[in-house]
């Protein structure tokens, strides 16, 4: 399996809770980073030549801040640079509040097939208080447009735990999005980044954060109510009807290969995991020089790679196989971590038959504690 991840770094604002790397919108920056991209593309072309890629992301940043001729060509470089297989997942993220039913059309016309649509709460007055440039009602709007087009597979984002936001809130936000009835949703609890509008708004007493025991029963009626209406979790975070399980996501958590394009983007080829410098002046100058733009990579040991593999796999639901490790790393998953094993599974952590290892709903309530057991 082979990804590819391209960062589109602008937003027309920043939210209250992002820590990604975006910036608002220039239009001579974006004129220059779009040229950046095209470049960097071409510095893996040979370096993956023969091999075809299975899933493309283009994420952000708000990727459909773009015109729909930059969309045009962003597609015409990445087919031009890349070899793509013909039933590959091709996902862009989206906002409402950037999105047209032109740009959409542009989009279907790329071969976009998947389109990851950010809206986190029904409630205006929510989307307001986190920076959100978009009510509900242009969600709405967005969501039919793209299906009237023809996109099928929509993955809608969503958030629980935001600042003033009850049990009922949370559920009516699930309820209205149910009804639309897209294939996927992503479902996060809100963490308080540093650096970020909302950690100083916290920090300045402006609003209280909703204690663990209340994130857990949110956490857990979405679990309930999404698998009563056919969404299957798959993994901590995302669920999905049948056969819509995101491909580019399970490729990460599998820890299979994927270059990454763009500032900030990160990579895994070949046992090497890297990141390509964040800042856009800093980009834009080592591409121009002819350099790929990567700040630092590191070859993975194999403690490490074994531990990525574990924590990642741990993820999903159906977690990890022992077949797998003992096929690629010749060792026994059982007897090499039966101290840690027994210790979780005494606490109901997790669940382990002579095939694999899952984590429990107890474990994926405080999924880190159980990941930081395998990390030496």
């Amino acid at each position: 399996m082979l990804g590819l991840y391209i960062h589109i770094p602008f937003c027309v604002s920043k939210c209250k809770y992002c820590d990604f790397n975006s910036y608002k919108l220039d239009l001579d920056e974006k004129k220059k980073y779009l040229k950046s991209l095209e470049k960097e593309m071409s510095f893996y072309k040979d370096e993956i030549k023969g091999k075809k890629i299975d899933t493309i992301f283009i994420g952000g940043g708000t990727p459909s801040i773009l015109r729909g001729d930059e969309i045009k060509v962003l597609f015409d470089n990445i087919k031009a640079n890349f070899k793509i297989k013909k039933n590959a997942e091709i996902t862009m993220e989206c906002n409402p509040g950037t999105l047209t039913l032109d740009k959409l059309k542009i989009m279907k016309d790329c071969g976009v097939n998947r389109l990851s649509i950010g809206l986190q709460a029904v409630q205006n007055y929510h989307l307001k208080y986190i920076g959100r440039i978009h009510t509900f009602e242009e969600f709405e709007k967005n969501y039919y447009q793209a299906r009237k087009i023809g996109f099928e597979n929509i993955n809608i984002d969503l958030m629980y735990a935001l600042p003033n936001q009850s049990e009922e809130d949370w559920k009516e936000s699930l309820e209205k999005i149910v009804k639309l009835n897209p294939t996927h949703i992503s479902a996060y609890s809100l963490i308080l980044e540093e650096n970020t509008e909302l950690f100083d708004m916290y920090n300045r007493n402006e609003f209280k954060l909703l204690d663990e025991d209340t994130d857990i029963v949110m956490y857990e009626y979405t679990i309930n109510y999404l698998r009563s209406n056919g969404y299957n979790q798959y993994e901590i975070s995302n669920y999905a009807k049948e056969g819509y399980e995101c491909k580019h996501n399970i490729l990460y958590w599998k820890c299979e290969n994927y270059v990454g394009i763009g500032a900030s983007s990160s990579g895994f080829l070949n046992g090497t995991r890297y990141n390509n410098i964040s800042s856009l002046p800093g980009y834009e100058k080592m591409i121009l020089e002819g350099k790929k733009p990567i700040e630092w990579e590191e070859k993975l040991g194999i403690k490490d790679e074994i531990e990525e593999s574990i924590f990642l796999g741990l993820r999903m639901n159906e977690g990890i196989k022992f077949k797998d490790f003992k096929d690629k790393y010749d060792f026994n998953f059982r007897e090499k971590y039966k101290n840690e094993i027994d210790k979780l599974e005494k606490l109901n952590l997790i669940d382990i038959n002579e095939l694999g290892m899952r984590l429990t709903q107890k474990g994926r309530e405080i999924s880190n504690s159980v990941f930081v057991e395998f990390m030496d």
